[in-house]
């Protein structure tokens, strides 16, 4: 059988970044929909990974308030999700948690700080967050942001920092917000391979066996 990641990406400069380097290793087939476009995919029985985008979701358009629904469904399926900042914020909202704005959003390179005592410089841009799902567990922070990463049993992650962004995707994400973006505009080689290769551990770890 086929190994395939389904993924909802949000808007065109928010790609899979990172995540395809982690696909093409493991073999697996990444089918993505722009849901923003219409593009929600009918039912599927296989996991599936929300990117970010600059929505909110207590301000939902349309097409997010069905792409809402849809989670809520595929929650109670038992689908395994892994959700990245505003899909990290779905995910935490699909699981009974509550999203709030924050005093101060978070953007460029932050210290996140992790519960085994571990941290890692990566790529924000938000000014939401979330409450703890309940029964979730908390697994990271950073000094404006109390929840940065849950997890709820096996199948439910969520990250609120950007673990997939890489130089190229930056480099998208700079050209098309122009002057409103707060992101750096060169490339910290070293802390993308770290990034990455935090990302492939928590993907392996995730990815149903």
């Amino acid at each position: 059988m086929t190994q395939r990641l389904i993924v909802l990406q949000h808007h065109q400069a928010e790609g899979v970044g990172e995540v395809s380097t982690w696909a093409e290793r493991r073999g697996v087939t990444l089918e993505v929909h722009r849901t923003d476009l219409g593009q929600l995919p009918a039912v599927t029985h296989h996991p599936c990974l929300l990117l970010g985008g600059p929505y909110a979701v207590n301000h939902a358009p349309a097409w997010l308030e069905r792409e809402r629904a849809w989670l809520r469904e595929r929650i109670a399926d038992e689908i395994p999700v892994f959700g990245i900042c505003l899909g990290a914020q779905l995910l935490a909202d699909a699981l009974g948690a509550k999203i709030h704005t924050l005093d101060h959003g978070e953007a460029g390179w932050t210290l996140i700080h992790f519960s085994d005592g571990s941290s890692l410089h990566a790529l924000q841009w938000h000014e939401d967050s979330f409450t703890l799902p309940p029964g979730a567990r908390s697994l990271a922070s950073s000094e404006r942001c109390a929840q940065q990463m849950f997890a709820l049993g096996t199948r439910y992650l969520g990250v609120q920092f950007h673990p997939e962004w890489n130089a190229a995707l930056v480099d998208a994400l700079n050209a098309h917000f122009g002057d409103d973006s707060p992101l750096p505009h060169h490339a910290d080689t070293k802390k993308f391979a770290r990034v990455a290769k935090w990302l492939d551990q928590q993907l392996d770890e995730w990815w149903p066996q």
